[in-house]
C-alpha cells in the first residue's frame, strides 16, 4: 500500500477542490465485510487534470465518473497500491461514485469490529486518522482538502448509530436506516462513525445535545460516572466559550468509549472516541480520574484547534496536539476541582517529551516540511515531542507573552482560518500581531530545534552575601541554548520543623540563550535549597548544587508545593538517566519521602520509574532483589499510613506496586484467596488479574488457576488478563504458545491489537531471562515480518511491548544489526530505534556505576 507524499498532496490541492462526500455504509453484510458507496463532488481547476482517489477495498464493484463507467481492469494495477486514477479531467465540476465492499479491522484502524466476550454483542467504530479513511470510504485523503460530509448507514435495527452530525433513524425502524446531519467542511481523517448496541446517557447543555456511549456490558460503570463525566464536559465547554471568540462549531457533542482503541482518544468533530478503559470497572486513583478529565479537555480543545482550523500538512501536527495538550491541563486547573494538574504533567507526562528529545529519533516540535515527506513519516511524530514538549513550549510562551496576548493571538488565528487550513507561519503571525513581540524569533529557538537544555547552579557564599551562577548548556552542537523565563525558588529549613522547607523568596530570571552563564547576587545567608525552574514554567533539565541536594535528601517531602516537588523528582530522574545520580540513591530518596508524599500523581510517577526502570533496567541483575525489597518496604509504609481509611488513592498505588514487586508468593496468594488486601481494598477484577500475573511469573499459579479466574471474569479485560498470565508462566510450552500467538502466520486475522499487547507484556519477564535467551535473536526478524504483514498498529505494539527486556550487549548488537540490515516498515523502525537507544542508555548507566564500584 502506497503512502501519500507531501509533494503529491500539494499537487492535488492545487489541481482540485472537494465540495461534498455522500457516503452510504451497509453494516449488515456479515462479520468480515461492509458495504461502502461514496459519491464525491469536486472541481478540477484546469483542463487535462490527472489525479487519484484513495481506497483500499476488498472488492471494487463499480466506479462511475460523471456518469461514465471507469474501466476497472485499467485501474487494477494502481488500485493494488490503494489508488484509483482519474485522468484527463475537464475543468469544472465532477461527480465520482465508487461502490465497494470493505474489510473490517481488528487492529484499531479503519472500521474496527469487536465482539464483546461478556455478552456476544458486536460493536463498530472508525479510526480514519491519519491515513486510514481509505479503509472506510473512497477519499481524497489529505487534511487540506476539506469537504462537507453526508453519511447514511444501514445497520441491524437494534443498533445505535453515531457520527459527526446528529444521527436520526429514517423510514421503517426494522430496516435499520440512519442519516447523519451534514457537517460543515472537515478533513477526511476526521470522519467518524460508531455503531452497535451502545448504552447511552444523554443530556443537553448550551442548547446542544451531549451524549456518553459505551458497550452494554460496561453500562453500570458508565452510569456510576456519568455525572462526573458530564460535569467535566460542561465545565470545559463553558471555559472554552469564555476564552475563545469562535463558538463551538458543530451541532452536537458525543463521547463514545470504544473497545480496543489504540490511542487515548480521537478528536472527531461531534463524536470524540475514547478508549473504554476510561470507563472504570475497578478502583482507580484520583490522579487517574484527573487524567481522564484532562483527555476530555484535550479532545474538546481540538474542536477549535484541529477541527475548526486544521493543519495543511502533517508537519504541523504539533499545532493540533501541543495546543490541545496545553489547554487540557490549563483548563482543568481553571475550571474543575483538579487544581494540581501541572504537578501531574511534570512528573508523569513531561518526561515523555524529555526522553523522546534525547534519542537519535528526536525531531523539532515543528519540523520543516522536508522532514515529513509522506504520511508514513508523519505517523511517527505522534509522540512525546509533539504532545509533551510542545505543550511545555507553549507554557513557556504564555509565561513570556502573557496569557491575554496569547489568547488574543489564538482568537485571531481562529477567525482568520475558520473551517480552513493553516500553517505554523499563520499561527506565529497571529501571535505576533496580538502581542507586538518577535514571536518568529522565539519560534525559531523553540520550535525548529531539537534537544534539551540543562541549567546548573553553582553557589558561592561570602559573609552576608552570596551569589548563584547558572550555567546554561545545550545538547545541540553549536546552536546555543533556548531563551528561558524561569522562577527560582529560595527555600530554608523551618526552624521548628527541620524536615519542612519554607519559601524565603521566589525570583524571576531570564536566560537569553546567548550567554552561557547568568550570575545573580543576593544579601543574607545562602538558602538551604535553590530550585531552578520552580513552578515548572519552562522545558529544561535542571541540576541541584551539593548543598541543595543535601536539603532535598533530608526534606523533599516537606516542600509545600506539589509542582516544586515534581520538578525535583524530575531532576533526580534525569540525573539517574544521565549517570549523575546512582540508581540506588534514587531508590533511597523514594524510600524516605514517598511514605510522606501527599500528591498521588507524584507517588505513582516515582513508583513507576523506580519499579520499571531502576529495578528492572538500570541496576545490575544481582541488585534487583534488594531494589524490589526496598520498593516493597516503601509500599508497606504507605499501606500503614493509610490504614485509617485516609488516602485511598495512595493506598491503591501502594498495593499495585507491592504486587508487582513481590518476590515470594505467600502473601499475594493469601490476598487472592481472601479476595481482599488486609485493611482494604477488596480485590476488584484488575487487582485479581494483577496478582495472578505476578503469581504466574513466580511460578505459583498455573493454567488451571488462569482458567478459573477467566470463568469468574469473562469480560474483554478478563480475556486480556488471561492472555497475559498464560504468557507469563515460566514454562517452555507456555512461552512457545505465546510466541506463536504473537508472531505465527496462522490463517485468520490474528490477535487483536489489545491481545497482542497483553500477550507481549506477559512474555518477557526479568525472572525468566534464562528461559527466554533463545527468543532474543528470534525477536528481530519475527517483528519485521509481523509488522510487514499486519501494518502500523501491530508494528508499534510488537516493538513497544514485545521488545526483549534483557539488558545486555548481545541484545543491543542484535537490535543494531536489525536496523542496519532490514527494511523494516517505518512504524517498526522508529519504535525499535527508540527501544535500542533506551537499552544503550541502560547499559551505559550500569557501566558507569560499576566502574565507580557502586
Amino acid at each position: 500500500m502506497s503512502v501519500l507524499t507531501r509533494e503529491e498532496a500539494q499537487t492535488r490541492a492545487r489541481l482540485i477542490e472537494v465540495h461534498r462526500y455522500t457516503i452510504d455504509l451497509d453494516l449488515t453484510r456479515g462479520d468480515e465485510l461492509f458495504g461502502s458507496t461514496t459519491t464525491i463532488r469536486f472541481s478540477a481547476r484546469e483542463a487535462g487534470t490527472d489525479t487519484f482517489v484513495e481506497l483500499n477495498p476488498a472488492t471494487l464493484h463499480r466506479a462511475v465518473l460523471d456518469g461514465r463507467e471507469l474501466d476497472l481492469a485499467d485501474a487494477a494495477g494502481p488500485l493494488a497500491d490503494g489508488r484509483l486514477p482519474l485522468t484527463a479531467l475537464t475543468e469544472g465540476d465532477h461527480e465520482l461514485r465508487v461502490e465497494t465492499d470493505m474489510r473490517y479491522s481488528h487492529t484499531g484502524e479503519g472500521m474496527h469490529r469487536f465482539t464483546d466476550p461478556a455478552d456476544g454483542e458486536t460493536y463498530l467504530y472508525t479510526m480514519c486518522c491519519m491515513a486510514d479513511a481509505k479503509d472506510v470510504f473512497a477519499a481524497f485523503d489529505q487534511p487540506d482538502l476539506k469537504a462537507a460530509f453526508d453519511v447514511r448507514v444501514t445497520a441491524p435495527p437494534e443498533w445505535t448509530v453515531l457520527g459527526n452530525g446528529i444521527a436520526s433513524r429514517v423510514g421503517d425502524p426494522a430496516e435499520g436506516r440512519w442519516e447523519l446531519a451534514p457537517t460543515p467542511p472537515i478533513s477526511t481523517y476526521l470522519m467518524a462513525l460508531a455503531a452497535g448496541p451502545y448504552h447511552s446517557v444523554r443530556t443537553e447543555h448550551a442548547g446542544l445535545p451531549f451524549g456518553l456511549h459505551v458497550r452494554r456490558s460496561l453500562a453500570p460503570h458508565l452510569e456510576a460516572d456519568a455525572d462526573e463525566l458530564f460535569d467535566i464536559t460542561r465545565r470545559c465547554f463553558d471555559r472554552y466559550h469564555e476564552i475563545f471568540t469562535e463558538p463551538y462549531p458543530f451541532d452536537s457533542y458525543d463521547q463514545a468509549f470504544v473497545p480496543e482503541f489504540n490511542s487515548g482518544a480521537m478528536e472527531n468533530p461531534g463524536l470524540v472516541t475514547f478508549r473504554d478503559e476510561f470507563i472504570y470497572r475497578s478502583a482507580v486513583t484520583d490522579a487517574e480520574r484527573q487524567t481522564r478529565a484532562m483527555v476530555i479537555a484535550h479532545e474538546m480543545a481540538h474542536m477549535w484547534f484541529g477541527d475548526l482550523v486544521t493543519m495543511k500538512w502533517w508537519d504541523d501536527i504539533w499545532l493540533n496536539e501541543s495546543f490541545a495538550e496545553y489547554m487540557g491541563y490549563q483548563t482543568l486547573t481553571e475550571a474543575t476541582r483538579y487544581t494540581d494538574t501541572w504537578a501531574d504533567f511534570g512528573v508523569r507526562r513531561k518526561n515523555w517529551g524529555y526522553d523522546a528529545d534525547q534519542r537519535p529519533s528526536t525531531h523539532p516540535v515543528a519540523p520543516t516540511p522536508e522532514l515529513v515527506p509522506d504520511t508514513a513519516a508523519a505517523r511517527l511524530n505522534f509522540d512525546g515531542i509533539s504532545y509533551a514538549k510542545g505543550a511545555s513550549a507553549l507554557r513557556q510562551l504564555v509565561a513570556w507573552l502573557g496569557e491575554k496576548d496569547f489568547l488574543d493571538g489564538i482568537n485571531d488565528h481562529f477567525t482568520r482560518h475558520r473551517f480552513g487550513n493553516a500553517t505554523l507561519a499563520d499561527f506565529i503571525d497571529s501571535l505576533a500581531r496580538a502581542s507586538g513581540r518577535d514571536v518568529h524569533a522565539w519560534a525559531d529557538s523553540w520550535l525548529r530545534t531539537t534537544g534539551v537544555d540543562t541549567l546548573t547552579p553553582a553557589i558561592t557564599a561570602n559573609g552576608d552575601r552570596w551569589s548563584a551562577e547558572i550555567r546554561h548548556e545545550s545538547d545541540r552542537d553549536g546552536t546555543g541554548g533556548r531563551p528561558h523565563r524561569i522562577a527560582i525558588g529560595l527555600y530554608d529549613h523551618a526552624p521548628a520543623a527541620p524536615h519542612q522547607l519554607v519559601l524565603r523568596k521566589r525570583v524571576e530570571a531570564e536566560l537569553t540563550g546567548a550567554d552561557p552563564t547568568l550570575t545573580l547576587s543576593f544579601t543574607g545567608p545562602r538558602p538551604d535549597l535553590l530550585l531552578l525552574n520552580d513552578g515548572d514554567l519552562t522545558y529544561t533539565k535542571i541540576r541541584l548544587d551539593p548543598g541543595s541536594w543535601k536539603a532535598v535528601v533530608r526534606s523533599l517531602s516537606g516542600l509545600p508545593d506539589a509542582v516544586s516537588r515534581a520538578v525535583i523528582w524530575n531532576a533526580a530522574r534525569d540525573m539517574v538517566r544521565d549517570g549523575d545520580l546512582a540508581p540506588a540513591d534514587y531508590l533511597d530518596a523514594a524510600r524516605a519521602h514517598l511514605p510522606r508524599e501527599t500528591d498521588i500523581a507524584i507517588v505513582q510517577g516515582v513508583l513507576a520509574f523506580a519499579r520499571t526502570w531502576i529495578a528492572d533496567r538500570y541496576l545490575p541483575a544481582d541488585q534487583r532483589p534488594a531494589a524490589l525489597a526496598t520498593l516493597g518496604a516503601t509500599c508497606r509504609d504507605l499501606l500503614r499510613r493509610t490504614e485509617d481509611g485516609t488516602g485511598p488513592g495512595l493506598r491503591l498505588a501502594a498495593v499495585r506496586t507491592f504486587i508487582d514487586s513481590a518476590t515470594a508468593p505467600a502473601e499475594l496468594t493469601d490476598w487472592l484467596d481472601g479476595d481482599t488486601v488486609p485493611g482494604g481494598p477488596s480485590l476488584d477484577p484488575e487487582l485479581r488479574w494483577q496478582i495472578l500475573t505476578r503469581l504466574a511469573v513466580l511460578g505459583a499459579a498455573g493454567p488451571a488457576d488462569i482458567d478459573a479466574e477467566l470463568a469468574r471474569d469473562t469480560s474483554a479485560t478478563g480475556q486480556e488478563g488471561a492472555a497475559r498470565c498464560r504468557a507469563a508462566l515460566p514454562d517452555p510450552d507456555a512461552k512457545a504458545a505465546a510466541w506463536q500467538a504473537l508472531f505465527g502466520e496462522d490463517d485468520g486475522p490474528g490477535l487483536s491489537n489489545y491481545l497482542v499487547t497483553a500477550t507481549a507484556t506477559g512474555f518477557w519477564q526479568p525472572e525468566h531471562h534464562d528461559l527466554l535467551a533463545d527468543y532474543v535473536p528470534r525477536y528481530f526478524p519475527a517483528a519485521v515480518a509481523v509488522a510487514t504483514r499486519r501494518g502500523p498498529a501491530i508494528a508499534d505494539a510488537v516493538a513497544r511491548w514485545a521488545f526483549p527486556t534483557t539488558v545486555d550487549p548481545r541484545t543491543l548488537r542484535l537490535g543494531e544489526e536489525c536496523l542496519k540490515h532490514t527494511d523494516a516498515v517505518p512504524a517498526l523502525r522508529r519504535r525499535l530505534a527508540d527501544q535500542i537507544d533506551d537499552l544503550r542508555r541502560a547499559l551505559r548507566v550500569r557501566e558507569n556505576w560499576e566502574k565507580r564500584g557502586e
